[in-house]
Order: C-alpha cells, then sequence, then structure tokens
C-alpha cells in the first residue's frame, strides 16, 4: 500500500510541475534572469508550494505515527558544515545553467529534449561521484590513529623513553 501512495504523490508531484512550467527549462531559466526577461510567475508556484507544505508537516507530524511507517524520521542536525554549503552551491548552479533540477528533469525525459537527455546522465554521475567521495572521506576518517584529527597525527613519530 505504501508504495502505491508513494507512486500516486510522484505522479501528483510530476503533473504540478508541468502544469506550473517548472518542467519548462526555458520558464525557469527566464524566472532566474532577473535584470533581463524575467517571468515572476515561478515565485507563486514556490510560495503555494511553501505554503502547502507548511501547513502538510504541522499537521501530519501531529499525528503519533505516520500512515505507512513504524516512526517519523525528521532531521535532528542543526549544524552547518562545509557538505550542507557545497552541496546546495553546486546545485544551484547546475539549476542557473541548465534551468533544470532533478524532478523536472526527470518528468521532461520523456518529452526527449537534448538538454534534459545530457543534463540527467551528468546528474546521476554527479550523484554517483558525490556517494563515492562521502564513502571514501568516511573511511579516511576511520583510518586515522585514535580518533584524532589529521593535523595533530605526528609525522615522524619517535619512541617515548
Amino acid at each position: 500500500m505504501g508504495i502505491a501512495v508513494q507512486a500516486l504523490a510522484g505522479l501528483i508531484f510530476g503533473l504540478g510541475l508541468v502544469v506550473s512550467g517548472m518542467a519548462n527549462p526555458a520558464k525557469v531559466l527566464n524566472f532566474l534572469d532577473v535584470a533581463g526577461t524575467w517571468d515572476p510567475s515561478l515565485a507563486f508556484v514556490m510560495g503555494g508550494a511553501v505554503a502547502v507544505v507548511w501547513v502538510g508537516y504541522r499537521w501530519v507530524l501531529a499525528w503519533p505515527k505516520p500512515l505507512f511507517a513504524a516512526q517519523f524520521q525528521v532531521p535532528s542536525r542543526r549544524d552547518i558544515d562545509l557538505r550542507l554549503l557545497v552541496g546546495p552551491a553546486i546545485f544551484g548552479l547546475g539549476w542557473g545553467l541548465s534551468g533544470l533540477c532533478p524532478g523536472p528533469a526527470l518528468t521532461s525525459i520523456g518529452l526527449a529534449a537534448p538538454g534534459v537527455l545530457v543534463f540527467v546522465p551528468a546528474m546521476l554521475a554527479g550523484m554517483a561521484a558525490a556517494r563515492w567521495l562521502a564513502r571514501w572521506l568516511a573511511r579516511r576518517q576511520d583510518a586515522r590513529p585514535s580518533g584524532r584529527p589529521a593535523e595533530s597525527v605526528p609525522q615522524n613519530p619517535s619512541p617515548q623513553t
């Protein structure tokens, strides 16, 4: 039952992207071009989406548990790290250069537009590279002796007397 609900939510989301124009890279690029051919209509789409999510979260999180899971999985971390800054910056650059982000790109793949056919494989490669890098950094962190930061590990340890 949960997968059917997720599929229905995905279809509604995709339909909303198409109807709102978010799946059209030219419309998105015009929204981002505030000094030129600015099209503010997507601001209303984003504002409406934020309002619906805000109300939805308040309503759903008041329930004792989700309908299709044992418990809610709400992020608890509040710190800002390099990963949190770099990831959205790369996302924003890609969105600004192509006019596509992951949801609309996957929605637009059926149109077989050349830009989408280049963007989606590049997006998937970037996602795979980010996962590989995260695993590599985690292994590197685990390999440090006694959990000390790299700066405090002596380069030429001498025997203690």
